[in-house]
């Protein structure tokens, strides 16, 4: 090692070159945020997973070490950034299972202020449990538009108090407590996965099934568009071509004043 670390450090970093050798499928989670309580739930869930916690520097010295058995693996250390406190995952289900078993365990949690906010947070239109006092002017100071109906506040229209990408403040998180709006996610963030030589970042990882199924559909829709324009003849077009040449024949025949 090129690293100069004490020998009960080297024996992590032992473990660590046996997993990775081990496993087909080694992510990289960040911790940061995550209570202890919700790391010991979420390591009971994951039957079919495993979770190393273990210093930054020493995943790296891993991850040197084996890069010439693991074709690409070094890729990973790009994601070990200063504002990550990272653990280490690793399992034999594809990447694809794993970011979803991973997003099942999330919950929801209260806003804390200096938080980034992970998409619009609104208020929504309607009434409120609150009767008229002081929030009349908390909430004004938000932006969000109220009056008073029949003895509580009510929201007259839709508001979005934090954008997407924001920092929410503390005045801000205070409303949205009010509110019991939860707008942020407590779980293991997973920041990429690599497999087989590939290393699949989060914002692939987080593709919703049934859009990526969708996808697929309207692909395939496409495809047989197109090959039908062409003159494609295939299976998947033979009745479309019949159809289109009936049609055609159906409207020449009208045109030529001719029968069914």
């Amino acid at each position: 090692m090129k690293a100069h670390i004490s020998e009960s450090k080297k024996g992590e970093v032992k473990i660590l070159k046996e997993l990775l050798l081990k496993y087909k499928v080694i992510g990289i989670i960040d911790l940061t945020g995550l209570p202890s309580a919700q790391m010991q739930k979420m390591r009971g869930q994951l039957k079919s997973v495993l979770i190393r916690v273990s210093k930054k520097r020493l995943i790296k010295i891993a991850l040197e070490d084996v890069k010439d058995k693991i074709k690409g693996i070094e890729k990973i250390e790009e994601k070990l950034t200063k504002k990550v406190m990272p653990c280490i995952v690793f399992t034999d289900d594809d990447s694809f299972k794993l970011a979803k078993l991973l997003r099942k365990g999330k919950t929801n949690a209260a806003a804390k202020p200096g938080q980034i906010a992970p998409r619009d947070i609104v208020i929504p239109e309607g009434p409120t449990p609150f009767t008229p006092g002081p929030i009349i002017g908390e909430l004004g100071a938000a932006g969000i538009k109220a009056s008073v109906e029949a003895g509580k506040i009510v929201v007259k229209q839709d508001c979005v108090v934090v954008r997407q990408g924001e920092v929410i403040n503390d005045k801000k998180a205070a409303i949205l407590a009010k509110f019991g709006i939860e707008p942020m996610e407590i779980g293991l963030n997973l920041l990429c996965t690599y497999e087989k030589g590939i290393i699949y970042d989060k914002e692939v990882l987080d593709v919703d099934d049934k859009v990526y199924i969708e996808q697929i559909k309207e692909a395939g829709r496409n495809a047989v568009s197109v090959a039908v324009e062409a003159g494609y003849y295939i299976k998947d077009t033979a009745e479309l071509f019949i159809k289109k040449a009936y049609l055609n024949a159906k409207a020449l025949g009208t045109k030529a004043n001719i029968g069914d």
